[in-house]
């Protein structure tokens, strides 16, 4: 496998893109905005720059990454060659079978599809092409470059083979792949949510502030960071959709929504993307410094 193609230039989509180039694949990233992949781009450059200070990457390997990646708005053209797509799009499932019905048409017929989705289920996302045994989960966490887990997610109609593929291919990205079916939020999300969840309700109660909440558990459960600074970074947006999923695919009311994370999404407070959320994020550094902190 050479050919790879990243749907969304995002956070995750760049991400995603970087790993599969620094690891020798060419790569066309695809995003129906050239300003969103201007900025991906920058993204990339920027998380490679940052790799050399450390001193995890040498220099050369940054251009030679780069020259790998090609970016494109075309989709049609972008997946013509993929042996292997990645969807890395907005957590919709209408946007994702969207996508995945025009992958189905245009990629070739034995091109693997998978998506990075953090929660949605594998199955529908599937049951949308014509290929289901050919479709599969491939959940990288963020920041993409540093964190080396992988879920890798077998819909109910998943081969062996692929499944088999897709762990070995994350070996060789430096990851640590970990099989798991397809039930709502998977395992990291179904586990980590709730926790977010109970944090932001403790929150609500009165029971402490956010800073009491996060101490203890950094300092109490070692955490590295908060679950309430942890929720910031992820986005109020998205801990809110992901626990919609849950709740919605268990109905079971302990993964009901805590109402003031439901105010605060609905008051545009998403954490550090949109500058506030549990923490204020624009008194002292912009918020693409404090998330670069993290990559």
């Amino acid at each position: 496998m050479e050919n790879i193609a990243v749907i969304g230039a995002g956070t995750m989509g760049n991400g995603i893109a970087h790993v599969f180039a620094q690891h020798g694949f060419n790569v066309q990233l695809i995003d129906i905005s050239e300003d969103s992949l201007k900025r991906g781009m920058s993204a990339i450059q920027n998380n490679l720059d940052r790799m050399v200070a450390k001193g995890v990457l040498k220099t050369e390997n940054v251009q030679q990454t780069l020259s790998r990646i090609k970016t494109t708005s075309d989709l049609i053209q972008g997946v013509r060659h993929a042996e292997l797509v990645v969807e890395a799009a907005t957590e919709d499932i209408s946007l994702k079978k969207k996508i995945f019905r025009e992958l189905d048409a245009h990629c070739p017929p034995d091109a693997i599809l998978a998506t990075n989705t953090s929660s949605i289920s594998i199955t529908e996302i599937g049951a949308a092409t014509n290929r289901g045994s050919q479709v599969i989960g491939m959940h990288f966490m963020n920041p993409v470059p540093v964190m080396k887990l992988v879920e890798v997610i077998r819909g109910y109609n998943t081969s062996d083979a692929v499944t088999q593929k897709i762990l070995e291919l994350s070996v060789i990205l430096g990851k640590t792949p970990t099989e798991v079916n397809d039930y709502p939020g998977f395992i990291a999300n179904r586990i980590l949510m709730p926790m977010i969840n109970e944090s932001i309700e403790s929150l609500y109660c009165g029971v402490a502030g956010v800073q009491e909440i996060d101490t203890v558990m950094k300092l109490g459960m070692g955490h590295p960071m908060g679950p309430l600074q942890l929720a910031d970074f992820i986005g109020l947006d998205v801990c809110l959709s992901i626990l919609e999923v849950l709740y919605n695919g268990f109905k079971n009311p302990k993964y009901a929504p805590c109402p003031l994370l439901v105010k605060m999404v609905m008051a545009g407070k998403l954490g550090v993307k949109s500058g506030e959320g549990f923490y204020d994020y624009s008194q002292s550094r912009k918020a693409e410094k404090i998330a670069a902190q993290f990559s």
